[in-house]
């Protein structure tokens, strides 16, 4: 049990660096775009909740719609939770049973391109102001800096799950 607590609490950390590596990322990239630190949530919350779909709306300023910002936050915080626990999970499977360290690994990976498939299909109808670039950019920052995080709290991880490494 205090074994599965610790993954259930590196998963959370995990989320969390993704959760705030994505949102650190696009606030960066809102104001170098002079746009507001938190114009791109606010678009990706109208477009979750409102349903925002018509691109000509985005020719205009748009105030701040700070429940679609809450809501938006909140979803984000749970998908992110959710896959950094997810993670954790199979790594820490694959650290205990060495031949589905295959398998991890392409589930890791499969799943990062997974993700920016999914981000991109949702944001098709606002893609000139959250372009493909930035979705990449984005979940490859969260996946960087999770991934060194664990580098970090597991000494030798690289090593075991490496290509190729099989004990």
């Amino acid at each position: 049990m205090p074994a599965r607590r610790g993954v259930l609490r590196e998963g959370i950390t995990v989320g969390l660096i993704g959760y705030a590596a994505v949102a650190l990322f696009y606030s960066s990239f809102d104001f170098l775009a002079s746009r507001g630190a938190l114009y791109t949530v606010n678009l990706l919350g109208r477009a979750l909740v409102r349903g925002l779909r018509d691109p000509s709306v985005l020719m205009f300023p748009l105030s701040p719609d700070w429940s679609a910002i809450f809501l938006y936050n909140v979803f984000h915080l749970i998908i992110a939770l959710a896959v950094g626990i997810f993670v954790t999970s199979i790594v820490a499977a694959a650290e205990e049973n060495p031949a589905r360290r295959g398998m991890v690994r392409v589930v890791i990976v499969g799943g990062f391109f997974v993700t920016i498939m999914v981000v991109a299909t949702l944001t098709t109808p606002i893609r000139p102001l959250i372009p493909m670039w930035s979705v990449i950019g984005a979940n490859a920052l969260a996946a960087i800096l999770a991934g060194a995080y664990l580098l970090r709290r597991r000494p030798g991880l690289w090593g075991r799950l490496a290509l190729g490494a099989t004990a």
